[in-house]
């Protein structure tokens, strides 16, 4: 009786350990392509190690291609990136320009891990004014809004389709990946460059 009990508790932490996996935030990994062999990517990292990720099946894999400032219109969904100004101002690092189909993603002001300090909005385009440099966006997500001042030299992307067969070495890479089962990272979906183009997120 007292082994079936230990049995059981053991189990129940397993449990509840898998679903702790599960439930945590993905790894946002960045770099670029240094081999690929099988289901498995290896990168090198932004931050200097390689780490190996284990591809899912089925996978996504996108690109991004450039978007001109002028063309990001009021009720556009958009992810901005943004450092502190010196006078306290929101100033773009980078904007992301969602598909339609995406509306809604990650909804919310929150902190980033693009460079120190720096956070992310994910919300609608209410307004654009000319700023001194560029343009000032409002955006508006979960009752609340931000006022964004987007340079002219900001990188400025929309994500579009692209294949397994992107996945080259000296690729540049972007995506989120989690521990599976096995205690392995793993991931379902991939941002590659392309054409020139590196995903700035």
């Amino acid at each position: 009786m007292f082994a079936r009990l230990i049995l059981l508790a053991l189990a129940a932490a397993l449990c509840a350990t898998t679903a702790i996996a599960q439930n945590a935030p993905p790894t946002r990994i960045r770099g670029t392509i240094a081999a690929v062999e099988g289901p498995t990517l290896s990168i090198n990292t932004r931050e200097g190690p390689k780490v190996d990720v284990l591809l899912n099946d089925p996978l996504t894999v996108r690109t991004v291609k450039k978007v001109d400032l002028a063309d990001i219109k009021p009720n556009a969904y958009v992810g901005i990136a943004t450092r502190a100004g010196a006078n306290g101002e929101l100033r773009a690092i980078e904007v992301l320009v969602f598909p339609e189909a995406m509306r809604g993603a990650s909804e919310g002001y929150y902190p980033w891990d693009l460079e120190p300090g720096s956070m992310m909005t994910n919300g609608t385009v209410t307004g654009t004014v000319e700023a001194t440099s560029g343009r000032e966006l409002s955006l508006s997500f979960k009752g609340n809004s931000n006022k964004i001042v987007v340079p002219s030299d900001t990188p400025i992307v929309t994500f579009a389709p692209a294949e397994r067969a992107d996945l080259k070495p000296g690729a540049p890479v972007m995506f989120g990946a989690t521990k599976n089962a096995e205690g392995k990272l793993a991931a379902g979906s991939v941002t590659v460059g392309k054409d020139g183009v590196a995903p700035p997120m």
